[in-house]
């Protein structure tokens, strides 16, 4: 699986979903700040990276989470986003997902002539406050695919009325994990589901996060298969009834010219993706240990 590019690592904390974050708490095992802004070197050009056949290593179809220890739009990371954003651009047959809680920083750092046929752009929003602040700005956004990650879900949360544009072909939630106690609860979750129901917009319940509340019963989780497994069976995930296509095409030096035409790279899974809503995006888990269940 190739789901992951991180051309830089460090954050600065944005917002109050920030409070408890994931790579902070990662980092401090690691004696590390999560504060400290740097470009990873071997990483940088990772979606270019080939084989000693010289084929490259991520497969045309497959979708590549981007900055997932950083933000892509941090303003610290502005002398490296053009050499990114070309790397990109040499590589239009893969799907590069985006999620940032910066969308105001966005506009002004997208380069021209840019191809939107396979971004996938997403703005997060941990409650009311940031969904409001933050949806606008992504609704004026040209991208050509635009979700809503709501998580840390820290809050209870409507976007109907952005789910009602049209624009939005996914929202995604989950709680709050590692050392945070901030609850996440089961009304917040139905309330979006509801919502995307309503609007045929696609949701995933991806995690309850360590601490999960439902019928005024408080349920604790330190272990993200469970969190995932539970989150799954309550049954609140919604597929939407308008397909998502990403116009993918060939790359000017693309070397696997026999895979290009199928529209997915090859798939592994073993049991526990059963329960894991990425698996839709991700090359599945038999064969390494890079995803979300093992951080």
């Amino acid at each position: 699986m190739h789901d992951i590019w991180n051309p830089w690592h460090g954050c600065i904390k944005k917002s109050e979903g920030c409070d408890n974050c994931y790579m902070y708490f990662l980092d401090a095992k690691r004696d590390k700040s999560g504060a400290d802004i740097f470009r990873v070197k071997n990483n940088f050009d990772y979606p270019l990276h080939k084989d000693k056949y010289g084929n490259y290593k991520i497969k045309s179809g497959e979708y590549l989470r981007v900055c997932m220890t950083s933000d892509f739009f941090l303003e610290e990371a502005d002398p490296w986003r053009d050499e990114a954003w070309e790397i990109i651009q040499k590589r239009p047959d893969v799907v590069f997902i985006f999620i940032t809680k910066r969308p105001e920083r966005v506009l002004k750092t997208l380069p021209k002539n840019l191809n939107f046929e396979n971004l996938w752009f997403h703005t997060t929003c941990e409650n009311q406050r940031r969904a409001d602040e933050r949806i606008p700005i992504l609704l004026d956004l040209p991208f050509l695919h635009k979700g809503i990650m709501v998580a840390p879900f820290i809050g209870k949360i409507s976007v109907e009325k952005y789910l009602k544009t049209g624009q939005i072909e996914n929202v995604w939630c989950g709680g709050e994990n590692y050392e945070s106690s901030r609850p996440l609860f089961y009304n917040w979750v139905k309330q979006l589901s509801d919502e995307c129901k309503r609007c045929d917009v696609s949701f995933s319940f991806f995690e309850t996060g360590n601490v999960f509340i439902k019928d005024n019963k408080k349920i604790t989780f330190k272990n993200k298969i469970e969190q995932a497994k539970r989150a799954y069976l309550y049954n609140l995930n919604y597929k939407s009834t308008k397909k998502q296509v990403f116009n993918i095409q060939r790359p000017k030096e693309y070397l696997q010219t026999n895979l290009f035409s199928s529209p997915e790279a090859e798939k592994y899974f073993k049991e526990d993706c059963t329960y894991c809503l990425q698996k839709e995006w991700c090359r599945g888990c038999s064969k390494c240990t890079n995803c979300y269940f093992d951080t």
